[in-house]
């Protein structure tokens, strides 16, 4: 059989990065979109394309001929209303994956709080919910937090785990969450390739551990044998201590503000029934998927920059899994 053809939109960022060397690893063919596409070293079954999402024109270009599609982008740090980037770039590229007859889209986004959304996560849902609307069938898989080397929200306790020796306690470092390595995230994604689908719908994807964000950096700071003393102070809400993110991580100020203005409330999720249909469920706990990120931080310093800073470690610790699956 002819080896299916995926696209990936926003192959360059940080879970995009790894979705392509696993797709190929699998013997997919795979054509990586986004706006400023550098490229790699030639590689076989794979080319680049460059397009922009708010430019609906250059879309049915990107999806011809293309079985199914990834959907990893998001608006947030541009600029502007984020919410309406969102909102018309999955609308157009609803509108193209029909047009272009692709058979299913997976795209990834956030867990639904319990309580009132920050304005990230709420246009994380509304992109979900326009995409799963549309005429292609869509797998929308949840994540509250990615576990690896290049994401922000790592970055983010990264930098505050280990950077400063003691802290104030706000109050959104109670709120819990459930962590997943970015190798277990990778599975998934390629899962919902070939999940049963009668019609669009949502799964949440938590990891093996349910933490505090507290839990959180104390667990990376004793990764590196370090000790974080910390101060309570409740009152100290998400967007007062946002402020002094911008003193402590190395994470864009205006997309560390947002991650952490979703720490009102826990980011706990519905159900683990996604596990249950796949039948591959997480193998990799907290500890280990911080471990294993710490350590190609160490070999790769840049790890949070294109495709193939991670691809030789993506391919050597997810590709053979996928394989086999």
């Amino acid at each position: 059989m002819t080896p299916r053809k995926i696209l990936v939109v926003g192959a360059t960022g940080f879970v995009g990065r790894a979705v392509v060397p696993a797709l190929l690893s699998r013997g997919y063919l795979v054509r990586a979109c986004a706006r400023h596409v550098e490229g790699g070293p030639p590689r076989a079954n794979l080319e680049y394309v460059r397009c922009d999402l708010l430019h609906a024109r250059t879309l049915p270009r990107v999806c011809a001929d293309i079985d199914a599609a990834f959907y990893l982008v998001h608006s947030l740090g541009e600029g502007g209303s984020f919410r309406q980037l969102d909102q018309r770039a999955a609308s157009a590229f609803a509108g193209a994956a029909a047009a272009s007859g692709l058979r299913r889209i997976v795209y990834l986004g956030g867990v639904a709080p319990r309580g009132p959304a920050s304005e990230h996560l709420a246009s994380r849902l509304e992109v979900g919910r326009i995409l799963r609307a549309g005429r292609v069938p869509t797998v929308e898989l949840r994540a509250a937090m990615i576990t690896g080397a290049g994401g922000a929200s790592w970055q983010i306790v990264r930098d505050l785990a280990l950077r400063l020796p003691a802290m104030v306690l706000p109050a959104w470092l109670s709120s819990r969450l459930s962590p997943i390595a970015l190798e277990d995230a990778v599975r998934a994604l390629l899962d919902a390739l070939e999940i049963p689908l009668r019609e669009s719908a949502y799964y949440d994807i938590p990891g093996l551990d349910t933490l505090t964000a507290k839990e959180i950096l104390e667990r990376i700071a004793a990764l590196e044998g370090r000790k974080i003393s910390m101060l309570s102070l409740p009152w100290l809400t998400p967007k007062l201590s946002a402020l002094w993110l911008r003193l402590v991580t190395r994470a864009e100020y205006a997309l560390a503000r947002e991650l952490v203005l979703g720490l009102t409330g826990d980011l706990l999720p519905e159900d683990r029934r996604y596990w249950a249909l796949t039948g591959h469920p997480p193998r990799l706990s907290f500890d280990a998927a911080a471990r294993i990120a710490l350590e190609e931080e160490r070999s790769h310093p840049g790890a949070a920059g294109w495709l193939a800073n991670l691809e030789e470690a993506l391919v050597r610790r997810v590709g053979p899994r996928l394989r086999t699956a």
